[in-house]
This record gives structure tokens, sequence and C-alpha cells, in this order.
């Protein structure tokens, strides 16, 4: 069966390749507001559905993820300026805060959807680090305003619990899904079920 990851996401991209050989990408477009009260879990939870519901067809398996960063229950989207991204970062400087993915699978006849949260402790930011990562182009397009994988993995001091899931696709939870849905994976055997 044809597999689809709903998402332009290179780092997306880069993470399903380890668990599958060959998958095709599309690129949803769906509103991505928080609505009124909406808590981080149920958020990318609902828009990794609505991303997967939209790219759907009755031959594929589709992949779908949504992340947020939160800090005391606010979602931190991605920064939309400079000065945006700055006071995202002196948020985060010296504390803990929260990484939320929501994952949609869909395959015929079967869907699975879940939330995997990870906490992220971050050091302490002087502003001329802060400064000087703003000055790359990694913070602009990454919830929170960073990216882990980057130049930003020297900033967390520690993590507790799905590093890929920070990064954006929870490869533990997204490879058992996908057994579910009978797929070929790299490893280990496609089954119908547990």
């Amino acid at each position: 069966m044809n597999i689809c990851l709903a998402s332009s996401s290179p780092r997306r991209r880069a993470l399903l390749s380890l668990l599958v050989d060959d998958f095709s990408t599309l690129a949803p477009c769906i509103d991505e507001a928080v609505k009124k009260g909406e808590a981080p879990e149920r958020y990318v939870e609902r828009l990794a559905v609505l991303k997967a519901d939209e790219c759907a067809d009755e031959a594929s398996i589709v992949i779908a993820a949504d992340t947020c960063v939160s800090i005391e229950r606010e979602i931190l989207g991605k920064p939309i300026n400079r000065e945006h991204a700055k006071m995202m970062l002196q948020r985060l400087s010296g504390r803990e805060h929260s990484v939320y993915t929501g994952l949609a699978v869909l395959a015929p006849n079967q869907r699975y959807a879940l939330t995997v949260m990870t906490t992220v402790y971050f050091g302490v930011l002087d502003n001329s680090l802060i400064e000087d990562y703003l000055n790359t182009d990694e913070p602009y397009d990454k919830a929170g305003a960073y990216g882990i994988q980057g130049i930003a993995g020297s900033f967390v001091a520690a993590i507790k619990g799905s590093y890929s899931s920070v990064v954006g696709l929870p490869l533990c939870e997204t490879r058992e899904s996908l057994q579910k849905c009978g797929a070929s994976l790299r490893l280990g055997t496609a089954s119908s079920g547990y």
C-alpha cells in the first residue's frame, strides 16, 4: 500500500525515511489557528487529523503530524518576526517547557490519532547568544523559535521524552501505527494489529 506524508517539512521527511523506503508527500493547506481555550495537546492532535484528512485517499496510508511548544500551557507557535522569536527564546531561557506532537495515521478502515509530550529543559541563554542565534535562519520556521536538531540543540540541558517527537515526528508511535496498518517497514514485520 502507498504511504503518503501529509507534510512539506524536510525534518519529517527525513524521520519517516528511517522507517519506510518509499513514500510520497503532499502539503496540506489547513487553518492552523488555535481555538479559544484549546489545550496544546488537543490543538496538535486536531491539526494532525485535519492534515491527514485533507490528503487521505482510499489507496494510501496517510501520516500527518503537528508540533507546538508550550510554556505554562501557553502555545508558542512559529515566530512572526525577529522580535517575536527573541521574546520566545527569552521566555524559554533557563526553564523547562513542553513540546507536543500530534500524530494521525489514516488507512482504509483504520484511523489512529494520538499526542506525544516531551519536556525540554533549556540552559540560561544570555542576550548575545540569543542575538547570534537570531542571525541564523534556524528559528523562523519552527515552533517556539528553535530547532533541537540544529544549533539550538546546544541550548538543551536535558530532555525527558521523545527526541524525534520534538523534531516533528514521534518515531516509536509512527512505527507502531504503521505496523497496525500493515505497512511494509524497514525493520520488523507488518501486522494487522496486536
